[in-house]
């Protein structure tokens, strides 16, 4: 009931603003900041009209910072913070400088950014890495099978359960 009426609160003054502009009032007295606020108070009430007609707590492309409206959730499921806010990046590292390959604010899946960073470190040097240091999220099926084919040894730990009553000389091998 509460979000209902708040609803009816920003409808109210949203038309208001709309009245004002059919009246000949023109937006050009808005400061640039305060026009691309009133666009995204516009959308915002958009948004949570359509959830709560929906039934829904879920919308793609959710703007949940007025004053930052580029800004989105990416849910992590970490035991501390189970959201996370900010830009999420891929980059790479070669003799000894950083590359930023892949920059968005939206959530996306790191795993398919090691075959275009792979090659385009091959169109910078001219050939293929001999080897790749990854986190565990780029060691897909799909990508080993990649690397190998091109003679690429990627880091960590093969894939399935480890085997058990491991010596600690095989751990350290499995390593490398």
């Amino acid at each position: 009931m509460a979000i209902a009426k708040q609803l009816q609160y920003i409808k109210r003054n949203l038309s208001h603003i709309e009245k004002l502009i059919n009246s000949g009032a023109e937006l050009t007295s808005l400061s640039p900041r305060k026009h691309k606020m009133l666009l995204v108070v516009t959308e915002v009430y958009r948004q949570q009209l359509w959830m709560y007609q929906n039934e829904s707590n879920r919308i793609d492309d959710r703007i949940v910072s007025i004053s930052q409206p580029h800004i989105r959730p990416i849910v992590r499921g970490k035991a501390g913070q189970p959201v996370e806010f900010g830009a999420k990046l891929s980059v790479s590292c070669f003799d000894n400088y950083v590359f930023l390959d892949h920059l968005s604010w939206d959530n996306f899946n790191e795993s398919g950014d090691l075959k275009t960073q792979i090659e385009a470190y091959k169109n910078f040097t001219g050939y293929y890495p001999s080897s790749v240091h990854v986190d565990r999220i780029y060691r897909t099926r799909e990508n080993r099978a990649w690397c190998k084919e091109r003679g690429i040894r990627i880091s960590g730990p093969p894939l399935g359960r480890p085997p058990k009553n491991v010596s600690k000389e095989t751990k350290k091998q499995a390593r490398l």
